[in-house]
């Protein structure tokens, strides 16, 4: 076999991303709350770049203010020994009323001045951190520090707290902790330190399964003399039927009546299924709309960025003169540019944002202007390739502009990833989308016969009778999207 070399030309074309793209698609599709972080990102790192909220505006002296406070309490005083000095004094008290009490106070403390916003940043960030929150495994420690008890059932109580899981669930085998432990620690250790951990707070913590979990809390209400003899029953043996909504059923074998066991049920609705989930819950995330969308007294559809979209961000103007000035040292200079570059950069991609974000907007509340005023029913189908064209821009970037954004609109905050969307079509020619057919759904469920609740059939044929012509797998599709049970488990008795 022969080898040898040679040279070709061809003719190739190749689309390469610069840097400044790939960020502004980057900051494209970052959430409001993302975009912040980004932003304080660069403001740390990146000297040149400087920002103000968008609701103040750089103080301007004025100067009558000025020339008048220069002349603050300037005016000659008339001292006349006659009339016991009455002129004096009532001088003294029109400059009181002037000026304020402080000025015949000069040895009180200074006022406290005012917050003008100038303060560490970092210092205020850290002030207003909350503390960090206290986890399952951490507040059982600190309970089992004041257990009594042999020193294997001490450690064996340690190793169990350790395995608890963050619902509060003990899912290792006994078994097998007995294996790790080595031989100071014995499985009748362990179990004994088991009904230990199981007596902590909150009740039902290191149970091994859900019916271990309700027991425990169940004990705990008994030892406050509460009767829970039916409830423990009802766990004992009925839980799967109560889960299929066989209440005749369980009636006849506990010989109570219905509505006992109703009432039953309806104590072990409060329980606690996972009762590690009550220690450390962090805060649910706030939502912060990126558009807000109202609808004038005209009827016409105003849509706005809100404030915390367009920070307002510029370089710095004496960092600027020190980059284009020679006598800057080369390196700094250098630095500079860099630093001035990054930051112009950024500011167009955020301008870039907010325009790609509000025109997308807009284009979805031409089409979707029955929402705002008859709600989630009136949802048309708007595909994303329809507001690509409309608005100029490729259907990827329509789909960061809405990746992650909320719009704030009168009847709530929604996704506005939620009014794209498919559908179909009613047998009056309208076209529908599926989140109005889900919508339809919900209302003819809440709406229905609680002792005769429609199956899956029966709901097709009703939203059939709105005009929405769908095949029961989809209806039964929908109502397990929206956590509907089926039929049997929604009946009341």
């Amino acid at each position: 076999m022969r080898l040898d070399t040679s040279q070709q030309l061809r003719i190739q074309q190749q689309m390469k991303l610069s840097p400044r793209i790939i960020q502004a698609m980057e900051v494209l599709q970052l959430p409001m709350l993302a975009l912040q972080e980004r932003i304080e990102a660069e403001l740390q790192a990146n000297p040149v770049l400087e920002m103000r909220q968008a609701n103040t505006e750089p103080l301007e002296p004025d100067s009558a203010e000025d020339s008048k406070g220069e002349d603050r309490g300037e005016e000659m005083m008339v001292v006349d020994d006659d009339n016991g000095h009455q002129e004096d004094f009532e001088r003294l008290d029109d400059f009181v009323n002037q000026y304020g009490p402080e000025v015949i106070a000069p040895d009180a403390a200074p006022p406290r001045p005012r917050d003008t916003g100038a303060g560490d940043r970092k210092l205020e960030a850290m002030a207003n951190t909350p503390a960090r929150e206290e986890s399952l495994d951490e507040y059982l420690l600190q309970q089992w520090s004041f257990m009594d008890g042999e020193t294997p059932v001490l450690e064996a109580g340690k190793i169990i707290i350790d395995e608890i899981d963050e619902d509060g669930y003990l899912r290792t085998p006994l078994e097998e902790l007995a294996d790790r432990a080595g031989e100071s620690v014995t499985m009748e250790h362990l179990q004994r330190a088991l009904r230990l951990v199981q007596s902590l707070d909150p009740p039902g913590v290191g149970a091994r399964n859900l019916q271990e979990c309700l027991k425990l809390q169940l004990s705990a209400e008994a030892d406050t003399g509460r009767d829970v003899s039916l409830e423990a029953e009802l766990v004992d043996h009925f839980l799967k039927d109560i889960e299929m909504n066989r209440l005749p059923q369980i009636a006849q074998k506990t010989g109570r009546t219905i509505d006992e066991i109703k009432a039953g049920i309806e104590n072990l609705s409060h329980l606690t299924p996972r009762p590690g989930l009550l220690i450390g819950q962090s805060a649910a995330p706030a939502l912060v709309p990126d558009v807000m969308v109202d609808v004038d007294d005209d009827g016409e559809v105003i849509v706005a960025m809100s404030d915390g979209s367009s920070p307002r961000m510029w370089i710095s103007s004496s960092y600027k003169r020190l980059a284009g000035d020679r006598a800057t040292d080369k390196k700094a200079r250098q630095f500079l540019r860099q630093n001035i570059r990054s930051a112009q950069w950024l500011i167009s991609a955020v301008e870039q944002r907010q325009q790609t974000v509000r025109r997308v907007a807009e284009e979805v509340f031409r089409s979707q202007r029955e929402f705002l005023d008859d709600g989630p029913e009136a949802l048309k189908p708007l595909p994303m390739s329809e507001v690509a064209n409309r608005v100029g821009v490729h259907v990827a970037t329509v789909s960061r502009a809405v990746a992650g954004k909320y719009v704030q609109t009168p009847r709530g905050i929604f996704p506005l990833r939620m009014f794209f969307s498919g559908g179909t079509t009613t047998a009056g020619g309208d076209d529908v989308a599926w989140d109005a057919v889900k919508a339809k759904l919900r209302e003819i469920i809440d709406n229905e016969d609680k002792s005769r609740p429609l199956n899956d059939d029966k709901l097709a044929a009703e939203l059939k009778k709105h005009g929405i012509d769908i095949a029961r797998r989809t209806v039964a599709k929908y109502r397990n999207l929206m956590s509907i049970p089926p039929a049997r488990k929604r009946k009341q008795y």
